[in-house]
């Protein structure tokens, strides 16, 4: 299924049905008064978050989405039906605009989340509504209020705990699919990868997290160079950022110090957020590499890149330094999850004025 994360779609809650006007008539009662209902409201238009998908390719092909008009009031005091709503179905992570203004309106977290797009119009008064002591036949009905009409864009970031960052043919596919249950298409040329993939990476009974894997960046993706950098934004809710450097790239003409410093340059460009994440180095493809010269190439490596943050050398290709790695990201993770859920710790100076 192709992987869509962007759609643009309008939406139309339903109108409120109109009142009625009627009287009672009943033999041997010459003065029945009135008895014209209400409409009924229309029907919402509703966005669910569902976990089972991860595209919103179903909005691409059906942009239109209208929710049920109320049903009219009728005489004997009957008033309309309430129009049914509709409930898109959108995947864990969309964000929903309004197309024009470019206000945020929902953000879909929370599986099973349910919002309200756009309300449906209240139901018009019949004239039993307007009935009184100097009107006691009222000819008087209201029209429904028309529903909310919007025009919106959905953007799907996707959840995940770690965010694969590097080159194209840096081997992020490889490694996914060497320590997670993803299957994503590998191959021995650039962008392999055009669309996001997920995966769950199993630490230990009930120890998981989720690695995100983004098509490779190249110099220049600002501009549209590659891939161009779109598909960054689906690292913006990870909590840390894995660097896959290729050591032993096929042409020994490029450097992959330059090319990794390409990346850091595109990320910073991209958006300072996402640049201060915490991020490590992953040296990756140690398999192509003598053992007698990986010490040498690795220091090398550190050295002229300047990096002081942690560093792990893996081959994803035998699985070598993958087992640490996934471990060491583990127990990062648990610890932002701990930090997110303690409670504010009380000011120390009032903690004299807390009550026993």
């Amino acid at each position: 299924m192709k992987f869509v994360d962007e759609a643009l779609i309008d939406i139309a809650a339903g109108d409120g049905g109109n009142g009625c006007v009627s009287f009672r008539h009943e033999k041997h009662k010459e003065f029945g008064g009135p008895n014209g209902g209400d409409g009924g409201r229309g029907g919402h238009v509703q966005a669910l978050a569902d976990p089972s998908l991860n595209t919103l390719i179903d909005f691409r092909y059906a942009r239109r989405h209208e929710a049920r008009r109320g049903g009219h009031g009728m005489g004997s005091d009957m008033f309309g039906a309430a129009g049914s709503d509709i409930t898109l179905k959108m995947p864990v992570g969309t964000i929903i605009t309004d197309a024009e203004t470019g206000a945020l309106l929902h953000e879909l977290l929370t599986p099973g989340e349910l919002v309200t797009l756009a309300k449906g119009g209240d139901g018009g008064f019949g004239n039993l509504r307007f009935k009184s002591a100097i009107n006691r036949a009222p000819r008087q009905k209201t029209p429904g209020w028309p529903g909310e009409k919007k025009s919106l864009k959905l953007e799907l970031k996707v959840l995940a705990d770690v965010g694969l960052l590097g080159m194209p043919n840096a081997g992020k596919s490889t490694f996914i699919a060497a320590v997670s249950n993803a299957r994503p298409k590998i191959a021995d040329y650039p962008f392999t990868t055009l669309h996001p993939n997920l995966g769950v990476v199993r630490v230990g009974p009930e120890q998981s997290f989720v690695l995100a894997d983004i098509p490779g960046l190249i110099e220049g993706a600002s501009e549209g160079a590659g891939l161009g950098h779109q598909f960054l934004r689906h690292l913006q809710r990870t909590r840390l950022l894995l660097h896959v450097v290729d050591l032993a790239p096929f042409d020994a003409a490029q450097d992959p110090v330059t090319q990794a410093k390409a990346i850091v340059y595109e990320l910073k460009k991209y958006d300072d957020r996402l640049y201060g994440k915490p991020r490590w180095l992953v040296l990756n493809k140690l398999d192509m590499v003598p053992l007698d010269e990986r010490e040498a190439r690795v220091g090398d490596f550190v050295r002229r890149f300047q990096w002081k943050g942690p560093v792990f050398q893996i081959s994803a290709l035998t699985r070598e330094g993958c087992e640490p790695l996934i471990h060491a990201i583990f127990r990062h993770v648990q610890g932002e999850q701990r930090a997110e859920n303690e409670p504010a710790q009380p000011d120390p100076r009032f903690a004299g004025d807390a009550p026993a």
